[in-house]
């Protein structure tokens, strides 16, 4: 089996999970779910003996956020890539291929966000070894989740027929499919040739700066350059930020998948989410709850239902009566209140509060360092 370098991308913000998840500490370095962060189960389930050590491509405020969660399970990353400002997954992505490529690293390459929640580690890891042979022939591989629900906040991908869906191996992609109307994104769940796109790639080095260079040719000097003049400081790899400043901003998505031919798409029918919203929080917690209920810490739930509630002190009771398809998370210094169909909304909010100077927009009332808080 081909050696697989993860890339694990880390440098998002997270504002829909407002006001757990802000720019100082976003939601891939939180303890959402168990006693381990995203971005730590991330590192976990990229591990075994078809994997390299990862490269973390992430932001400068949060290097030292990285080492620390990494020490604490173990795992010495190849590499921490710290980009000089935030570029989307495009120039992210490209990094990490330019500095294997200058290491000598053949291979291939598991693109992978840092903040999503996949249960079965193990479904995964086949699924892996199961599109290997693909991205060994050049294909770009992206994986495809299947559809539960009428999903409008997810890209989707468009297969030939139903039966390529439940396919164990790469299949043809016939096209990307933005997210959804409501009308348009039933359709394609009753039709059941589209999957979610789940936004994983795998593919090789070679293969995916090959694609760079005839899709978006502009972005391949300037990042080759920031990594070329890259510096070293202590553990971590400085992209140099001229260069990196002058490639633009774009979505790998955007940049090279929708424009190649070679594309592939990997069905995995396990459980997936991108735990975007509070109320795909709602959703992955609330299973051992009749009334659909998912609350966290100190709270106390009379005659609700479908509702999320959080409350992250110890010092404070969260109590909730007769309410209905809400979500309230409370915290020191913020509290959120909303109606669980509108949470991808939070990100308007905490957009307006930056306008207003609000410092809880983006801050805590404890900034973490590398000696603490």
């Amino acid at each position: 089996m081909a050696t697989i370098h993860p890339v694990i991308l880390c440098g998002g913000s997270g504002t829909r999970l407002w006001p757990l998840s802000r720019k100082s500490y976003p939601k891939q370095f939180s303890a959402l779910l168990d006693d381990r962060s995203l971005f730590q189960a991330a590192a976990l389930r990229l591990q075994g003996q078809a994997f390299a050590a990862p490269i973390i491509v992430t932001a400068d405020a949060f290097r030292f956020i990285v080492t620390e969660q990494l020490a604490e399970i173990g795992i010495e990353p190849a590499a921490i890539l710290i980009e000089p400002e935030g570029r989307n997954t495009a120039p992210a992505v490209l990094a990490a291929a330019e500095w294997l490529r200058a290491a000598g690293r053949g291979g291939q390459m598991l693109v992978a966000p840092s903040d999503h929640l996949i249960p079965d580690e193990a479904a995964f890891r086949d699924a892996v070894a199961g599109a290997v042979p693909a991205a060994s022939a050049g294909k770009l591989v992206t994986f495809g989740i299947r559809p539960t629900r009428p999903e409008t906040g997810y890209g989707w991908l468009e297969l030939s027929s139903p039966e390529d869906a439940g396919a164990s191996r790469p299949v043809p992609l016939r096209r990307f499919v933005e997210k959804p109307p409501p009308d348009r994104a039933a359709e394609m769940l009753a039709g059941g040739r589209h999957l979610w796109n789940a936004g994983i790639f795998l593919f090789s080095v070679d293969a995916i700066h090959d694609a760079f260079t005839r899709h978006a040719p502009d972005m391949v000097p300037p990042v080759g350059r920031a990594v070329e003049r890259a510096r070293a400081d202590l553990a971590f790899t400085r992209l140099d930020a001229e260069a990196w400043a002058a490639a633009r901003a774009e979505s790998i998505d955007y940049a090279v998948m929708e424009k190649a031919g070679n594309l592939a798409v990997m069905p995995f029918p396990g459980a997936w989410s991108d735990l975007g919203d509070w109320e795909a929080i709602r959703r992955v917690t609330a299973d051992d709850d009749a009334a659909g209920n998912a609350t966290h810490g100190p709270v106390l739930a009379l005659d609700c239902e479908n509702t999320l509630l959080r409350a992250e002190s110890e010092g404070q009771q969260l109590v909730a009566i007769g309410l209905s398809d809400v979500v309230a998370v409370a915290m020191p210094d913020a509290v959120l209140v909303a109606h669980a169909s509108r949470a991808q909304e939070v990100k308007d909010a905490v957009d307006r509060m930056r306008r207003d100077g609000t410092r809880q927009a983006d801050s805590f009332p404890r900034d973490h360092r590398p000696w603490g808080w």
